[in-house]
């Protein structure tokens, strides 16, 4: 239009106008749209962050205007941090709040920072967008899986256990203390048979002992080279150290003492065996911080520690990896020397990557050699927890899906039959 002004002089005058009405149109916009200070941008979240679980973040939009807005919000959250959502949008009412929530995934534990959090609207007419950054730097500690503990507790009260494949904690087993009488059943020991409550009823009445407490429960973590492999998105010690808290957790409930032993080359962190809620408080701060060593696990200096600081019969529940027969036989070694005082639990967390190497059909020379490794791998695996059960241990390779269930499952089914 300018252009044209040298055939037309007359369209200059309106060109002119045009970009004036339209600076009018675009300075009204400003000035009749919200201002910086006419919105309130918080976050709200937990300062403990689950490992491998969604957590939820909230972030808070108060609108101190007499106008309805249509927002867009993006947090800065840590870059190692998974998330559902970039970018959250709504509509805030005037002199209202808006509530925005998204999720994060965080995959390894330790300390983590926030920062800002950036507000994008448009103004009144239409015509501008404005974005705003609002500070909210915080910082947030990446624990082992607490949402996992707070769910378990939700369903415990509910009686629902099974739905994530536990058994109610409240299990009757063969100690002193008498919780009740019951109805017979076909697999009881006849030696709990109360003769003379079933004389009275008039058919067979069997006597449920209460499970003893204050029992010993050691944790023994190994943290060593094979623990910091990857199984997805965690690493191997990750897993142990999500279903060593939950144990603790379940035995805390049961009244059980519960200790913690971390090593590798050397001795990490350990705790005593005590009881409580702030002893199971102590050890979630102490696995937190509990990193993996790329070195091989010294199990002849954890087995003698344990041996000079636990005197009183324990439940060891060892996390740890075997790939080589020589780990296999060290190991094997020191959890024989254990089992005649002690109850020793092995637990390993199968690689569904060597798993599947194994069982896929090669096509190829290189895939023949891959899966010969693999069989290889796994047959050596199996012979050595076969040899630690002939030794007195309870051996249990289980994938990280099925870890935690099966090894509080595995507790329960202990202290209910009196094996601690």
């Amino acid at each position: 239009m300018i252009g044209a002004g040298a055939i037309w002089p007359s369209a200059l005058f309106y060109a002119t106008a045009y970009f004036a009405v339209l600076l009018g149109l675009l300075l009204a916009d400003v000035q009749l749209s919200p201002k910086r200070q006419d919105f309130e941008v918080t976050r709200q979240c937990d300062s403990k962050l689950s490992l491998g679980a969604n957590n939820a973040i909230r972030l808070h939009v108060y609108n101190r205007s007499d106008q309805a807005v249509a927002v867009a919000l993006r947090d800065e959250f840590p870059v190692s941090f998974q998330t559902d959502l970039w970018q959250l949008t709504g509509v805030v009412a005037p002199r209202s709040e808006l509530v925005l929530t998204y999720h994060l995934k965080p995959f390894r534990r330790g300390d983590y920072q926030f920062r800002d959090i950036n507000l994008r609207y448009r103004g009144r007419l239409g015509l501008t967008v404005r974005q705003e950054r609002y500070p909210a730097s915080a910082t947030v500690k990446v624990y082992p899986n607490l949402l996992e503990i707070h769910r378990y507790e939700l369903l415990a009260r509910r009686g629902q256990l099974a739905e994530i494949g536990l058994r109610n904690t409240r299990i009757l087993g063969r100690g002193t203390e008498f919780e009740r009488l019951r109805d017979y059943q076909q697999d009881d020991d006849y030696r709990r048979i109360n003769w003379k409550a079933t004389a009275r009823r008039g058919r067979p009445v069997s006597i449920e002992y209460e499970t003893e407490r204050s029992q010993n429960i050691l944790l023994m973590l190994d943290a060593g080279r094979l623990m910091a492999s990857p199984i997805g998105p965690l690493a191997k010690i990750d897993y142990a150290v999500n279903t060593s808290l939950m144990l603790a957790y379940v035995a805390a409930r049961m009244g059980d003492n519960i200790g913690l032993l971390a090593f590798a080359d050397r001795i990490s962190l350990y705790l005593p065996p005590r009881r409580g809620k702030r002893q199971f408080l102590a050890m979630t701060d102490a696995l937190y911080r509990l990193p993996a060593y790329l070195t091989e696990p010294d199990y002849n200096l954890a087995f003698r520690y344990f041996a000079s600081h636990n005197r009183k019969r324990s439940l060891v529940v060892l996390f740890t990896d075997l790939v080589d027969a020589e780990t296999s036989k060290l190991l094997v070694s020191h959890v024989a020397g254990v089992s005649p005082h002690h109850l020793p639990v092995c637990v390993t967390i199968a690689d569904p990557g060597i798993t599947a190497l194994a069982e896929a059909s090669p096509t190829d020379s290189r895939s023949v050699y891959q899966r010969a490794v693999a069989e290889g791998l796994l047959a050596e695996r199996k012979r050595a927890l076969e040899v630690l059960r002939r030794r007195g241990a309870i051996a249990l390779d289980l994938s990280a899906e099925h870890l935690t269930a099966s090894v509080i499952n595995r507790y329960l089914e202990l202290k209910a039959r009196s094996r601690l």
